[in-house]
C-alpha cells in the first residue's frame, strides 16, 4: 500500500524516509525526503515542496538535540527543492546542489531556448539558488559519512545523484514506478543515456529514488529504462519513415495506448528524442528545429 503523507519510515540504521504530502500523477505517492545518519547531526536529501506541514514532519523526525548539517538537493524542480530555503532558515543548515535551475543544460538546448524554439520549463524552481555548488564527483565529508555527488543530467540539467555507503539516491533519474519525464530544454535524452551508464558503473546495491519505493535491482532497472528509450526511438523512426509529421501527430502515432489527456506530457518525451535524433543527423526538421517543425527521416 502507498504510505500516507508525512509518514516516517526507517529504511535502515542510517536512513529515514519522510513522504511529502504532494501525491499526483507526476509524483506518484509524493516526494521522498531522506534523512541520513545516526549521530547528533544529520544530512537531508530533497526537502520537497515548500509546505509547512512537511517541514514540521522533517523537524519532528530529528531526535531531540539533533541538528541538520547539510541540505542536499537532487534537482531544482519545485517538488524537490522549493522547501530548501525555509528549512535552511529554520535549521541553519546550508543548501548544496549542482547549481540553479538552468545549470548543467547542454549548449544546444540553451540555444534553442534562448531563440524561443522550445517551451518546457514544467515545474522549475526558478528562485532556487544553493548556498554551495557541488561539482561532479565531489565527495562531501558529512556527519553521516562520505557522500559522493554525481552530476547526472537527463531528467534535468542540474540533476545530482548521491552515493552513500552501498546506496545511490537517484532523484528523478531512475525510479521504479515510472520512467522519467524528459522535457527539453531541461530534459535531454542523450544526457539521460549517459547518466544511466554512469550510474551503472557505480554498481549500487540499491537505489532510493525521489518518488516511489526502493529499487532493489538497480542494474536490471536501468537496463530496462535504456531499452525502453531505445524502443521508443525506434518507434519514432518507423513512424517518420512512412511520412513526415509534426510533433502532435507523431506523438499520437507513437503513444497509441495513452489517454488523450496524457499526450501533452508524452509529447515532451517525443520532442527530447527528436532533438537527440537531429543531433545525430538521423532526422531533419523543417523549416528548422523547433516544437512546431515538421520532422522527417534523412
Amino acid at each position: 500500500m502507498d504510505p500516507r503523507p508525512d509518514t516516517l519510515t526507517q529504511l535502515d540504521d542510517a536512513v529515514i524516509r519522510i513522504l511529502a504530502p504532494n501525491p499526483s500523477p507526476m509524483t506518484y505517492w509524493g516526494t521522498n525526503t531522506y534523512v541520513l545518519g545516526t549521530g547528533n547531526a544529520r544530512v537531508l536529501i530533497d526537502p520537497g515542496p515548500d509546505d509547512a506541514s512537511h517541514r514540521q514532519a522533517i523537524l519532528n523526525a530529528l531526535p531531540h538535540g539533533t541538528r541538520l548539517s547539510h541540505i542536499l538537493v537532487t534537482h531544482a524542480h519545485v517538488d524537490h527543492s522549493a522547501g530548501a530555503r525555509a528549512l535552511a532558515k529554520e535549521t541553519g543548515a546550508p543548501v548544496f546542489a549542482f547549481g540553479d535551475a538552468q545549470a548543467g543544460r547542454a549548449a544546444h538546448m540553451d540555444a534553442l531556448a534562448r531563440n524561443g524554439l522550445l517551451a518546457g520549463g514544467e515545474g522549475l524552481d526558478h528562485s532556487f539558488v544553493p548556498d554551495e555548488r557541488v561539482p561532479h564527483n565531489t565527495v562531501l565529508d558529512t556527519p553521516a559519512g562520505a557522500i559522493k555527488a554525481l552530476h547526472t543530467p537527463g531528467h534535468m540539467g542540474n540533476h545530482l545523484c548521491f552515493g552513500f555507503r552501498d546506496t545511490v539516491f537517484s532523484g528523478d533519474l531512475v525510479m521504479g514506478w515510472s520512467s522519467s519525464l524528459i522535457s527539453p530544454p531541461d530534459g535531454d535524452a542523450a544526457a539521460f543515456r549517459d547518466s544511466c551508464a554512469l550510474l551503472m558503473t557505480h554498481a549500487p546495491a540499491q537505489l532510493l529514488p525521489g518518488h516511489g519505493a526502493p529499487v532493489k535491482a538497480p542494474r536490471e532497472r536501468i537496463q530496462f529504462l535504456l531499452l525502453h528509450r531505445g524502443a521508443r526511438e525506434a518507434q519514432i523512426l518507423r513512424a517518420l519513415a512512412d511520412t513526415p509529421m509534426d510533433l502532435t501527430t507523431l506523438t499520437r502515432a507513437v503513444y497509441t495506448d495513452l489517454p488523450h489527456s496524457h499526450l501533452p506530457i508524452a509529447a515532451r518525451n517525443t520532442l527530447a528524442h527528436l532533438i537527440d535524433l537531429e543531433q545525430q543527423n538521423r532526422i531533419s526538421a523543417t523549416p528548422k528545429l523547433s516544437e512546431t517543425a515538421t520532422f522527417s527521416v534523412r
